[in-house]
């Protein structure tokens, strides 16, 4: 454990791929296959029994396992070999049918599938607890008026609303991408030295193999990794969303602006030098992630053109790069969940924020209703120049207007100059979006 696992990853996902875990997926890939053989005749019952008590993660020596590794090449053929030792001295006659047809990509590949089915368990619960807590914050917030910002200026009034609505719908687009992508990602490998199969792991003992582990039968992919890329670019998208929203929180926090606050906790956001900081961690921490996460990725899509059947090299790049994939985006959407789920927002500053430009945001609205009465155009540049002059004199825009005497009423420019006014669509879309959700 590094000093930074709290911070940037999830205690409960780290377990989850801890090498007692991994090695467990491994002897579980053993056992299945032997009992799938007994159940079609394949090896007798008796061996595939005494195989299944020996796939145990107590009977392992790790420490061994290690370093045989770094010889092998690879966790299975290492592992493999201890399990037929083990299954020796209680039968050596069951010992021989360890492992009967498979080879050792089979077994890494198959256990990286059953490690990434119990991630993706956990990782849809978190999403929907994500999604619970976006949905609140946006009916909470649907009709908070606010400025909306375009290349870090002040644009127009939106509501606080819209912008969480728009994290949701981003977030629930990722959960329906990784649905997506269960159908590819979580299925066997069970295809022998070079994918061609062979009698001991024909079409029925698959079907059975993939039946007990609860997941799709398929064809080989030792050197076809695109399903594995997929998953990995799914969860750079993820991890992008959510730090879409962290960086929006980050410059809503700033002191200048003051709209949102991460939660207060005790010692938290603080600095070493400078007792008035209050930090954004949690964002932080998030965009960390969300930085190292597509470098990563890029690893899994340039390990794709992989050579004949096998590869020298580029598979075996996959296997820490993509659990790194999965830990990192756990630790992301934790710290998301905290973000939103204790978010604060302060509504009078938000109001205050769209006085700032004294009206210059509502020069819009305005073209648009003199637009109708002088042209387009005219109007483009009647307002255009009233904003110029406003600006230089400092004066509000509506101010501006009237001295100018604009085909506008008093009450005309009243009505132009209210933020609920000016937020377009914003309340049917907020609607659109939670309607779907």
């Amino acid at each position: 454990m590094s000093l930074y696992s709290e911070i940037f990853y999830s205690s409960e996902i780290n377990e989850l791929f801890s090498d007692k875990n991994v090695v467990a997926e491994m002897l579980q890939f053993e056992a299945t296959l032997a009992v799938s053989q007994a159940k079609e005749g394949v090896i007798p019952t008796s061996a595939a029994e005494i195989i299944g008590q020996c796939c145990h993660t107590d009977f392992i020596d790790f420490e061994r396992l290690k370093t045989d590794i770094k010889l092998s090449g690879n966790a299975a053929i290492p592992l493999v070999k201890q399990l037929t030792e083990i299954v020796k001295q209680k039968d050596s006659e069951a010992a021989k049918y360890v492992h009967l047809g498979a080879t050792s990509q089979d077994v890494v590949d198959t256990a990286t599938v059953l490690q990434i089915k119990d991630f993706i368990d956990w990782l849809e619960e978190r999403i929907g607890l994500l999604e619970h807590h976006l949905i609140t914050l946006t009916n909470k917030h649907c009709n908070t008026f606010m400025i909306g910002r375009t290349l870090l200026q002040q644009a127009k009034p939106i509501t606080f609303g819209l912008k969480t609505a728009l994290w949701l719908e981003s977030i629930v687009r990722s959960k329906v991408r990784i649905e997506e992508a269960k159908k590819r990602v979580l299925v066997i490998q069970l295809a022998g030295a070079v994918g061609s199969q062979n009698q001991q792991i024909n079409p029925k003992v698959k079907a059975l193999f993939a039946e007990i582990l609860d997941v799709e039968t398929a064809n080989s992919w030792h050197s076809n990794r695109d399903n594995l890329a997929e998953f990995a670019s799914v969860l750079g998208i993820l991890n992008g969303g959510l730090g879409k929203i962290a960086k929006d929180v980050t410059l809503l926090m700033q002191t200048e602006v003051g709209e949102v606050f991460e939660g207060a906790a005790a010692g938290k956001g603080g600095s070493s030098t400078m007792p008035h900081k209050r930090n954004p961690v949690t964002s932080t921490a998030i965009l960390a992630n969300a930085n190292r996460v597509p470098h990563l990725v890029s690893t899994m899509l340039s390990g794709m053109a992989q050579e004949h059947e096998r590869s020298a090299g580029l598979w075996h790049s996959e296997w820490e790069v993509l659990t790194e994939i999965m830990k990192l985006t756990a630790g992301t959407l934790e710290r998301g969940i905290e973000l939103i789920e204790s978010l604060e927002v302060d509504e009078n500053r938000m109001l205050e924020n769209l006085e700032i430009t004294q009206g210059l945001i509502y020069a819009e609205n305005v073209s648009l209703a003199l637009a109708s009465k002088i042209g387009k155009s005219a109007a483009h540049e009647l307002v255009e120049n009233a904003c110029k002059s406003a600006v230089s004199e400092h004066k509000h825009l509506k101010e501006k207007l009237i001295e100018l005497s604009v085909d506008l009423s008093e009450n005309e420019l009243n009505e132009l100059f209210k933020p609920e006014n000016s937020i377009g669509l914003s309340l049917e879309i907020i609607d659109g979006i939670l309607g779907k959700v």
